[in-house]
């Protein structure tokens, strides 16, 4: 049985200000859950219908079905809600490709842009102030576990920009074709806003602009989807990194 007081830091745990003044976030699902647990993610609670978790088993709470409906965030409940701290931020390291976010809104988004950067093997993810808190519940149930494996930092961006040392890509509608320009292996890949691109004033950093021809004969299509850009780019990277 959950209390009215667990029910409630739980819920709260929905909102930004909540997470951070708890230093907690939520995790829901038997996969995510089970891929926080074997990280070095730290569980501080997890509620479930089910005992099949290897946990510490003072840190498991067997619920109902009708409570879990009540502190979870999911129209359909899967089995588990868990409670996890959230770690200190590790510093991003200034080698092989590194993605960066300028004010990315949308928690599927960035979610599928964490489980990409997963794939393609980039260790560092690096995001404006102003772009969704990964630890938001939508942004972690996007991940499928890949937030534990992708280092995700919080900056000023025109920082860390002036003190790469490396070249800057950044995606626009004109720009250097992806399919025929010569890639690097190393290298920072700038993505920006979903409605307005990437912001003039990160725009000056970029050392070079990159951009995903259209094919389709009628252009009313106006932009690509962000996270979907991220995935042409990155594919492209990874496969002249192999030819070369």
């Amino acid at each position: 049985m959950l209390s009215k007081n667990q029910i409630k830091l739980i819920k709260s745990l929905s909102q930004k200000k909540a997470r951070q003044q708890n230093g907690l976030f939520i995790v829901e699902g038997i996969k995510g859950i089970s891929e926080f647990l074997k990280s070095g993610y730290k569980l501080k609670n997890l509620y479930t219908t089910e005992l099949i978790f290897e946990a510490p088993t003072h840190l498991i709470t067997e619920i109902s079905e009708t409570d879990l409906k009540k502190i979870s965030t999911l129209k359909n409940p899967n089995t588990a809600l868990a409670i996890f701290e959230i770690p200190d931020e590790q510093a991003a390291q200034q080698n092989g490709l590194t993605i960066v976010l300028d004010d990315v809104r949308d928690p599927g988004n960035l979610g599928t842009i964490i489980r990409l950067c997963d794939w393609y093997g980039v260790k560092n993810l690096v995001c404006s102030q102003n772009t969704v808190d990964c630890y938001n519940t939508k942004v972690v149930q996007a991940t499928m576990g890949s937030l534990t494996r992708v280092n995700v930092q919080y900056l000023d961006l025109i920082d860390y920009l002036e003190s790469s040392k490396t070249e800057v890509f950044g995606t626009f509608l004109t720009g250097e074709n992806i399919y025929t320009t010569n890639l690097p292996p190393n290298g920072i890949i700038v993505l920006g806003n979903e409605a307005n691109g990437i912001s003039e004033a990160i725009e000056v950093h970029v050392t070079r602009k990159v951009t995903i021809p259209q094919f389709g004969e009628i252009k009313d299509t106006e932009s690509l989807n962000v996270a979907n850009a991220t995935a042409i780019l990155l594919s492209e990277f990874r496969r002249r990194t192999i030819e070369m």
